[in-house]
């Protein structure tokens, strides 16, 4: 094709599937950000040792660097998403940055660990803000049909890359420069972003009603939060610890109030015809699976190389590069594999890579193999990953009007943190209980793997089981929609 052809053929596109100068901009600046607060989740992982040992916090307070984050992050990000609606996603978008901007900044000088945690709660306080507004300006700006679909493959691909990225970024920033400059580089990017973005960004929400639910932001919030708390204190506590059983009884009696609360609210947080929606409840369920088992099985691969083939952090984290790679290519893919087979079909083959990729991990053992068989599975699993990420954000973001679609990328949004705070402990935990079922005549090496494999194991078949109940229970097109009309 010549470029006097591409030219007349992008000429020859509905107004609908063009992407204009406006759009371009806006992609950069959302994506931008988006890249940024995906970075941030896991740009500390490698660093916490030599943050820990360099401003002396105890080896039982470490995990509050990574739980400080999560907290906030996942908690909140509900709530953020309805406030989006409500009171203006813009507004909340750049106070979100402005916090992002001012929590780096403070843990990039933090002279203490309670003043680097200050820094870090914010940074996820931040996300918790700007990631749903940022969504939702993003699927608000662009129609539903190939343009959004193109621009949330981008968004995938960029978040996906950002996870991906953060450990070996934080790797080469610890070990070249200092760990302090894993949370200064967000700086300059901030202030890009408040710069330009209010001369770019519009926000085209429809804000109907000024109240907001009080009870049932209470109630979903505090569930959240104990959710989260409960599930990341077992890593260090285990699940038989009081503590951690009292939270996480305490997020299923608020998240069920949640629900009741609801039911009678005459201005709800999340309406519960929103929730029924068959694009919003399935999109959401596969979401949690898209995104906790890749990551949380990268976790149990880092060990592995580590622990069981002696590669160094840095090698470590840099061996998972090719699954950035991977991701690209997937997220990219995605929209035309949607606009080819559906959203629907697209979400199931990619669950099934997902998994399938998953599986190849249990080929690994103590043999110099182990690495080039983690290189490939993971990057097969990650390519799955992306599409995945892509095709579940756009069904359950589907079929809603504008002044619900904060509420609709706040529900993905949180559904990527509690997937991300999710997979990793109860993976460990699994591989916990695989070693400690190994035979007592094994050596320790062996055992670690035997866990290993069970947690992967486990990862690949939660993988496969939802692409099944997708494929078979997941209505989409006029059935779901005859299914909400009844609801």
């Amino acid at each position: 094709m010549t470029e006097l052809d591409a030219i007349s053929e992008a000429r020859d596109k509905p107004a609908g599937e063009r992407m204009t100068p406006r759009h371009r901009l806006i992609l950069v600046l959302l994506l931008g950000a988006q890249f940024m607060l995906a970075v941030d989740f896991s740009v500390l992982n490698i660093a916490v040792p030599t943050i820990g040992a360099d401003l002396g916090f105890e080896l039982s307070t470490l995990q509050w660097i990574v739980t400080g984050f999560m907290l906030p992050a996942a908690g909140f990000t509900l709530l953020f998403g309805r406030i989006a609606d409500l009171f203006g996603r813009r507004n909340l978008f750049l106070v979100g940055m402005l916090i992002l901007g001012a929590s780096s900044l403070v843990g990039g000088l933090a002279q203490s660990p309670g003043m680097l945690l200050v820094g870090r709660t914010g940074q996820g306080l931040a996300t918790a803000m700007a990631t749903p507004a940022a969504m939702s300006l993003l699927t608000t700006s662009f129609p539903e049909g190939p343009l959004r679909q193109r621009a949330l493959g981008l968004n995938g691909t960029l978040l996906t890359g950002g996870f991906a990225l953060g450990s070996v970024l934080g790797g080469v920033l610890t070990e070249l420069l200092s760990w302090r400059w894993a949370f200064l580089i967000n700086l300059p990017v901030a202030v890009l972003i408040l710069v330009f973005a209010p001369r770019v960004l519009s926000d085209t929400g429809d804000r109907t009603r000024s109240r907001l639910d009080v009870p049932g932001a209470v109630a979903v919030t505090g569930g959240l939060v104990s959710l989260v708390y409960g599930i990341s204190a077992t890593e260090q506590d285990g699940w038989g610890d009081p503590v951690v059983i009292g939270c996480l009884i305490l997020a299923a009696v608020l998240l069920v109030a949640f629900w009741f609360i609801e039911l009678r609210s005459s201005n709800p947080l999340a309406p519960v015809s929103v929730l029924k929606r068959p694009t919003v409840r399935w999109g959401n369920l596969a979401g949690l699976l898209v995104v906790s088992m890749p990551s949380a099985v990268v976790f149990q691969m880092t060990l592995y190389l580590q622990d069981v083939l002696d590669y160094k952090p840095l090698a470590a984290g840099l061996a998972f590069g090719g699954s950035s790679i991977a991701a690209i290519a997937g997220g990219l893919l995605a929209p035309k594999v949607i606009g080819a087979i559906g959203s629907k079909r697209t979400l199931v083959t990619a669950l099934t890579v997902q998994g399938l990729g998953l599986m190849g991990l249990l080929t690994v053992d103590q043999g110099d193999a182990g690495i080039y068989i983690v290189l490939v599975a993971v990057a097969v699993a990650f390519f799955g990953h992306a599409m995945g990420l892509v095709s579940y954000t756009v069904i359950a973001t589907s079929g809603l009007p504008n002044e619900e679609q904060g509420l609709a990328t706040g529900l993905s949004t949180m559904s990527q943190q509690i997937a991300l705070t999710l997979g990793t402990p109860v993976l460990a935990a699994v591989a916990v209980f695989g070693a400690d079922a190994a035979e007592g005549a094994k050596a320790s090496i062996a055992e670690t793997l035997d866990g290993m494999h069970l947690a992967v194991l486990v990862g690949a078949v939660a993988s496969l089981a939802v692409a099944g109940l997708v494929a078979a229970f997941f209505r989409s097109g006029a059935a779901a929609r005859s299914e909400e009309s009844t609801a």
